[in-house]
């Protein structure tokens, strides 16, 4: 497990030193690097949570050392002036900023979370516009929903603000335009914000006419001109000291956490230890609830019956919290009992928290004479159509419906992380191979044919690889199928950010109006 935790710090590690390695050149414009807007922004002290850290991993390339997770964008969850907010930054350390199909991903994924948990959203924003390189007609058509997503934010009551730190152009113009309050950076050395539908190139090529770039869209005309801009700084500094001001004057300061709670008895960090990489090897995931909950205290609910899934009560942070995890395949019994928890909780209005670690529902006669399609399907509706907050972890294996029932993506839970060792997938690999043999054999019979081994073997060994390639942790995370991979040992830590956000979501009012504020 540490040696996992190990790859996946080195591939985190690569997005900032790319961008870092252009620090000079920031720094002859009068620039602050992107994480260093960020961390003047965010408040000293208080944890920043990371959303989409392995996005585009393997994705847009497919040489791995060239593949840098998370693109050029970084986005997360962090506290501005005692404000948790959903925050976006355009790395224009990478490929100038540009939109790459990861980007977008991690910016139009903290749209959807900033709309579901009531986040004011922030966006620094520097970007060369869409990723022309790798440009798409589906990926212009479908980037639309990128802006609607503003509008939306600004008409359900969600504050959305922007700082224009250097160049948008075209549809990059539209996010300071569709935000309710912007900072436009005048740019302490000549190089600040600017936004225009057309740059320079672009309208000399499209009407003939010369402009400079501020004279189109620099931050000082807009600030006294159009009225694009409402605040002017005179650097990235003043501006980040101008947001956070005006977040502040938002009144939408957090509740102070009740921090009246328990650390666990075992140590959490054990959990490197208590979990096998390997998920055909047995363990029981009371261990790993026993490392997060307050004071390792939990409450198991029908222990005796369908012992495979182990659902429990407890407290994580002082938030009450139930808890739905496997100790191997769901059997019918299991389903019914995950599905009589979750009406529970969601009876009492108490989040739960899947930790996914399942081959999957149980096959077979018997299995099949017992109702396993019609108990699993009460455990799917349970989990569908819960209204409590849903916070997935896949902590384990997580392959076919049991994917579905224990709150995989496709059911919308509020968030999903994966551990390095996680895998998932409609089977595994190995038996996947099998399958797919024992009806070509069946064909091959009727056919009258006897299977050349050699090519049986083939067949067998790419189909193995093509589900086991597609399993990993790294490779689901970087084709965009979670939140983020963490280690294990900071599960703890992440649920005391995940769960204020989501119980705060549930009791925050808002104040929509018709259209959003619309700029005037």
């Amino acid at each position: 497990m540490l040696e996992q935790i190990d790859a996946l710090n080195a591939l985190n590690a690569r997005a900032p030193a790319l961008s870092a390695s252009k620090k000079a050149r920031f720094e002859k414009r009068g620039q602050l690097l992107p994480r260093e807007r960020l961390a003047r922004l965010l408040d000293p002290g208080f944890p920043f949570l990371e959303i989409g850290n392995l996005a585009g991993y393997l994705l847009d390339t497919p040489h791995e050392e060239k593949s840098v997770p998370g693109g050029t964008i970084i986005a997360g969850i962090g506290f501005i002036s005692g404000t948790r907010c959903a925050i976006v930054v355009d790395d224009s350390g990478i490929r100038a900023g540009s939109l790459t199909t990861a980007g977008g991903y991690r910016l139009e994924r903290m749209q959807e979370i900033a709309l579901r948990q009531k986040l004011p959203f922030i966006h620094l924003v520097e970007s060369a516009g869409g990723d022309l390189l790798n440009y798409t007609v589906e990926s212009f058509i479908n980037g639309g929903a990128l802006f609607a997503n503003l509008a939306r934010l600004s008409k359900a009551g969600i504050p959305v603000l922007a700082i224009l730190h250097g160049s948008s152009t075209a549809g990059g113009a539209y996010m300071p335009g569709l935000s309710d309050y912007v900072v436009g950076v005048k740019g302490a050395k000549g190089y600040g914000g600017q936004a225009f539908l057309a740059g320079p190139p672009l309208l000399k090529a499209a009407t003939g006419e010369i402009a400079t770039a501020d004279e189109l869209g620099g931050a000082d005309m807009h600030a006294s001109t159009s009225g694009l801009v409402d605040y002017l700084a005179e650097d990235d500094g003043e501006a980040v000291l101008m947001m956070r001001e005006i977040v502040g004057r938002l009144g939408w300061k957090n509740q102070t956490p009740d921090n009246d709670y328990l650390e666990p008895v075992l140590d959490t960090d054990e959990i490197a230890g208590v979990v096998p990489i390997d998920y055909r090897k047995p363990y029981d995931v009371r261990e790993v609830i026993a490392r997060l909950v307050d004071g390792s205290d939990f409450t198991d609910f029908k222990t005796r019956y369908g012992v495979s899934t182990v659902c429990a009560q407890a407290s994580i942070h002082g938030q009450a919290v139930g808890i739905i995890s496997n100790n191997g395949p769901i059997d019918p019994d299991g389903a019914t009992k995950a599905a009589q928890f979750i009406q529970l909780m969601n009876q009492a209005g108490t989040p739960l928290l899947f930790l996914q670690n399942t081959t999957g529902y149980m096959v077979g006669k018997a299995y099949e004479q017992a109702g396993m399609i019609k108990h699993g399907a009460k455990m799917i509706q349970a989990v569908t159509n819960a209204d409590v907050p849903r916070i997935t972890l896949m902590i384990g294996a997580s392959f076919g419906a049991g994917n579905y029932g224990m709150c995989g993506r496709g059911y919308d839970p509020d968030f999903v992380f994966s551990w390095p060792n996680a895998r998932s997938g409609v089977m595994g690999g190995e038996q996947a191979a099998t399958v797919m043999e024992i009806v070509a054999d069946a064909q091959a019979a009727r056919a009258g044919v006897t299977p050349d081994p050699d090519q049986r073997a083939a067949t067998r060994a790419k189909l193995t690889d093509i589900f086991d390639s597609q399993s990993s942790a790294f490779y689901t995370s970087g084709h965009l199928l979670d939140d983020g991979v963490i280690d294990p040992r900071d599960t703890r830590n992440l649920l005391g950010l995940l769960l204020p956000i989501v119980m705060e979501a549930k009791t925050r009012g808002l104040r929509p109006s018709s259209f959003g504020v619309a700029r005037l």
